[in-house]
């Protein structure tokens, strides 16, 4: 084990930004335990970090989705004293709208980006507690302020783990847990065919390679943010943004009705 660094748990490790945080943080000197539901590009991927690095990477395969899978990485969390980073970064997504969208297929994605990303947060969160260091980066996305650009659903799972995050980090201040929500834009990673448009359908500039994502995100994690948005050149737009937020939390509940709500 490296003493230094500890162990990572990734989840949805076998592709894309996953693989990405795997072979990123290896490079720092983590050693690894990899998750996925694909047992075979999981290997591969553990393969491709042995061999670049030397670290001692853990190919881990589970279905988050499914009760057991997950049951048994929440115990992982909980019970290896070595783990001191966790990346929640299993999720699915779509863009069907309302009326053509499968309730289904729905309800499958608030369990794997909601529920599983919850529960893993919470194995994590004692156990970093109690040896007093540990860092949660839950990946999100900019549909987590912007629910209108793609579906409903998948907007609204994001923006709880935007939430989510950011009770954390309030929660968990002085603990030596730190928390990040990573908000990506558009991605160039196999996510978008799975969530039915193909990514070369999308404008260019809008379309950041996974690799300068994970890269930033990085960056912006040694910088101890909680809310990094890859995407968002001009930071004082969301600085802004939150220092409104932050003012109105004061004002939203209080013993009366506003005026304007009051019968004439």
């Amino acid at each position: 084990m490296n003493e230094a660094k500890g162990t990572a748990l990734i989840t949805g490790a076998s592709s894309g930004i996953g693989a990405i945080y795997a072979d990123r943080l290896a490079r720092q000197g983590y050693d690894l335990i990899l998750v996925a539901r694909n047992a075979a590009k999981l290997d591969q991927v553990a393969k491709t970090i042995r061999e670049a690095t030397g670290g001692h990477v853990e190919a881990l395969a589970a279905d988050l989705a499914n009760t057991g899978d997950l049951r048994q990485i929440e115990a992982r969390l909980t019970n290896d004293r070595a783990i001191t980073l966790l990346v929640n970064n299993a999720g699915i997504g779509s863009t069907a709208r309302a009326l053509d969208a499968n309730v289904d297929t729905m309800s499958a994605m608030v369990a794997l980006n909601v529920e599983a990303l919850m529960r893993l947060s919470y194995a994590a969160v004692p156990a970093f507690v109690a040896r007093g260091r540990g860092t949660i980066v839950n990946i999100a996305s900019i549909v987590a302020v912007a629910p209108e650009v793609f579906n409903g659903v998948y907007g609204g799972t994001k923006a709880f783990v935007l939430a989510f995050s950011q009770n954390l980090q309030h929660e968990l201040a002085g603990t030596g847990v730190h928390v990040q929500a990573v908000l990506p834009g558009a991605t160039a990673t196999d996510f978008w065919e799975v969530a039915g448009t193909p990514v070369d359908h999308l404008p260019g500039e809008i379309v950041m390679r996974a690799d300068a994502m994970v890269d930033a995100a990085l960056v912006a994690l040694a910088r101890g943010e909680t809310v990094t948005i890859p995407g968002l050149h001009d930071e004082s737009r969301w600085s802004v943004f939150e220092a409104a937020r932050q003012a109105m939390a004061g004002e939203l509940s209080t013993s009366a009705p506003a005026a304007r709500y009051l019968a004439a």
